[in-house]
């Protein structure tokens, strides 16, 4: 019961909904649950309820599926596109083709329809004539307008109901289960039963049309498996805003920025529903700060007062909080940063996604620093690791940075449901007014069990001995204000043994390896998705069997040197252009296996899919 609740916390889709029927799975010359679809659409048009329908259905029919979304950094107006891939075999990364296409953006349809492959399908507009662009794709031309006023009387929703006519042809022209379509579409609306009726006529209508007026030329089609019964969709920001509801997050310090907003609003919404007193007072805080250098402070400040606090934020964000994350390494200061990554430098695009930030937040601020980061994989590993960064931050007495991005942080993922936490928070070396008493004093920056952790106390302990100094100034382990040359090289060698202690605390990698292949691929965050369909296409195609290590964490533990060491070349797959993650290895391991290591990298900002890197590799390999 517990699972189930943490699924219905988050507001997630459930499949199953039908029964399996295994008639078509047996057509020959079907493409069945193995394709994508692209809709292209104009930003603002309110075709998002319409998407999310046509992927809620597909999950809802047991077919393993994904959905993302390419939006312009604008209100309004600019072309955005929506891809969903149904995958039989599980697979969720970007695929690099598009199979299906419905075109209802005027401004991009010519180029939409030039970019498919021979053999695809494309649903458009009527009066767009796509089909003189292409004689190798199946055309569905459909008179949307005429349809849509036929459907609703009220000129000033036609073109949201509208959206939902390219839900009921592709579900025809697919071979959808319309039951499935139904309960997705109803639950989309489920507080709005009129608008729920309105647009399950437009489907109907989309549906009608389409099967009396085309014959089916193209052979994809979708089938109803077995493959999401008990699963859940939601996106990362979501998960990992629950994940600081149950890890005991009482404090968000934000400045909203694109990708991250939304894990932050999200968290305001899980507060304000499991966050306030029996007495109706709120139990939590969320404060919009002036700007991310100001939200990074007050977390750190609500850290060392003994809240759990946290911040989201993106790549310009990070770079304001450098000077306040130098504060938190040095005078030792719990806080939780949340970095949804995005396309840069400076303002980059916004609304793309990359992995561009490893290097400026592990040595973020000037001086010696390093920073702990925890690098989910998928939506429950936001979810865990949340509440992992939590327990991290106070044990290591330092900041604490989850490597989120916006392909993780803000399209749809399936998902297991989320397990209840059946494990007690961990504060760390907390002293209470007993422990002073027992001890007779402590000293806050003193190593006293041989980790680099030293003790603190909590501001209000009753006791003369609780007080101590936090400085960002040079200090000795009494946390005394100190210049002396011996007393910060014994400083800065405790905080170099407290990361080292931090080896065998973070998130282990995943390993996965045959024991035979001389080549190894190392991978991170959602390019874990593509490297593992690219090692199934190297073995089906090339007969080579790639070992497989994922990243959780930075610092690395000792399992990452030894898969190099096991092998003779390995491959370190990441979505940015200065092979970021490559360079914090090549800082970490011995010079000897340093040569081994080679660099594929994806910086288009689009999502990494599998051909790329099989590709990529097989060129390398000189295969």
């Amino acid at each position: 019961m517990a699972t189930e609740h943490v699924a219905l916390v988050a507001g997630a889709e459930g499949g199953t909904s039908v029964k399996p029927d295994t008639k078509q799975q047996s057509t020959q010359g079907n493409v069945v649950n193995d394709f994508s679809i692209q809709i292209a659409t104009v930003n603002g048009s309110g075709s998002q309820s319409a998407n999310l329908v046509l992927l809620k259905s597909i999950f809802r029919m047991g077919i393993p599926v994904s959905g993302k979304n390419l939006f312009p950094s604008n209100i309004a107006g600019l072309p955005t596109w929506y891809t969903i891939r149904a995958s039989k075999d599980g697979y969720v990364a970007r695929k690099k083709e598009i199979d299906v296409l419905i075109a209802m953006n005027p401004e991009t349809s010519k180029e939409d329809m030039l970019s498919l492959p021979p053999g695809a399908a494309a649903i458009y507009e009527e009066s767009a004539n796509l089909q003189q662009f292409r004689d190798d794709v199946a055309c569905y031309p459909v008179p949307f307008d005429k349809l849509t006023a036929a459907v609703c009387p009220e000129a000033k929703l036609r073109k949201l109901v509208k959206n939902m006519i390219y839900v009921g042809v592709a579900a025809q022209l697919l071979k959808m289960d319309m039951a499935a379509v139904e309960a997705a579409l109803r639950k989309q609306f489920a507080k709005k039963v009129k608008a729920a009726d309105l647009n399950w006529a437009a489907v109907q209508a989309g549906y009608d049309y389409s099967s009396t007026t085309f014959t089916k030329s193209d052979p994809f089609v979708l089938d109803v498996m077995n493959e999401t019964a008990g699963k859940i969709i939601i996106d990362g920001n979501a998960a990992a805003a629950l994940g600081c509801i149950f890890a005991g997050c009482t404090v968000a310090m934000w400045y909203p920025i694109t990708p991250s907003s939304s894990l932050v609003e999200n968290f305001i919404d899980y507060a304000k529903r499991y966050r306030v007193g029996e007495d109706g007072k709120a139990t939590f805080a969320v404060v919009q700060a002036e700007d991310e250098l100001a939200a990074i402070g007050a977390v750190f400040g609500a850290g060392w007062a003994g809240a759990r606090a946290m911040t989201a934020t993106s790549g310009p964000g990070i770079s304001l909080m450098a000077e306040f994350a130098g504060l938190g390494y040095y005078a030792e200061l719990p806080g939780v940063i949340f970095d949804v990554q995005r396309t840069g430098p400076s303002t980059g695009m916004p609304t793309r996604n990359q992995q561009g930030d490893l290097l400026s937040v592990a040595f973020l601020s000037h001086g010696d620093t390093k920073h702990i980061m925890l690098i989910p994989g998928s939506v429950k590993e936001c979810y865990e690791m949340a509440q992992s960064a939590f327990d991290l931050t106070e044990q290591l007495q330092t900041p604490v940075f989850v490597m989120s991005d916006l392909d993780l942080g803000m399209n749809n993922w399936m998902s297991e449901p989320f397990a209840y936490p059946d494990k007690p928070l961990n504060r760390g070396k907390v002293l209470s007014a007993e422990d002073l008493t027992k001890l007779g004093g402590f000293a806050r920056y003193k190593d006293v069990d041989g980790d680099g952790i030293g003790y603190r106390t909590l501001p209000g302990t009753d006791h003369p001995l609780a007080a101590y100094f936090t400085r960002g100034s040079g200090h000795n382990e009494k946390a005394q204000y100190t210049e002396r040359p011996d007393d910060y090289f014994n400083n800065m060698e405790r905080l170099a043994k407290k990361f080292e202690t931090a080896r065998s605390l973070v998130p282990r990698p995943e390993v996965v390896q045959t024991g035979k292949s001389k080549v190894g691929l190392i991978a991170f965050g959602t390019s874990d998705f593509a490297t593992r369909e690219s090692r199934d296409q190297l073995s089906k195609e090339y007969g080579l069997d790639a070992d497989y290590l994922r990243l959780r964490a930075y610092p690395f533990s000792r399992e990452v040197q030894e898969f190099v060491a096991s092998h003779e070349r390995v491959y370190v797959i990441e979505q940015n252009r200065d092979a970021q993650m490559l360079s914090l290895l090549k800082l970490d391991l011995p010079a000897e296996e340093i040569v081994k290591l080679r660099s594929i990298r994806h910086f288009n900002g689009l999502p990494i899919d599998a051909r790329s890197v099989t590709d990529d590799l097989v060129t390398q390999e000189g295969i």
